[in-house]
C-alpha cells in the first residue's frame, strides 16, 4: 500500500534548511559584561584558599573558592558591589566556619 501522508501529519518537513533568525536576535539582545577576573589568596584556619571574583552585572560581583584555577567548588557564591567586598564576605564566612569547627564541645 503506497499512500502519502497529508502535510499536516508529516513528521519530517519538506524544507531541509534551518533558519537561525530568532537565535541571532537573542544574541544581539544580550548585554555584554566585562570578563575581568580578580583573584585573592587568603589563609584561613591555617589553610590556603584561592578566591576568584567575576562580574555578573554592573556593580555586582560574585566570589567563590577555586580548588584549581578556573574551576569553582560547589560552595555557594557571595555577592558584593566590588570585587574586594565580595571576596571579603566569602573570607569572613570561611573564618567563622573554621572558628565554629575548631571550638570543642559545640552542639550540632
Amino acid at each position: 500500500m503506497c499512500t502519502r501522508f497529508r502535510t499536516g501529519f508529516r513528521l519530517i518537513g519538506i524544507c531541509s534548511c534551518i533558519h537561525l533568525c530568532a537565535l541571532r536576535k537573542l544574541f544581539s539582545l544580550a548585554t555584554h559584561v566585562n570578563i575581568d577576573v580578580h583573584r585573592f589568596e587568603e589563609t584561613i584556619g591555617g589553610r590556603p584558599y584561592l578566591i576568584e571574583v567575576k562580574p555578573v552585572a554592573q556593580d555586582r560581583w560574585r566570589a567563590y573558592i577555586v580548588r584549581l584555577p578556573g574551576v569553582p567548588t560547589a560552595l555557594m557564591p557571595f555577592y558584593g558591589p566590588t570585587p574586594a567586598e565580595a571576596a571579603r564576605q566569602l573570607s569572613s564566612w570561611l573564618a567563622r566556619a573554621h572558628e565554629r569547627v575548631s571550638k570543642p564541645g559545640g552542639s550540632v
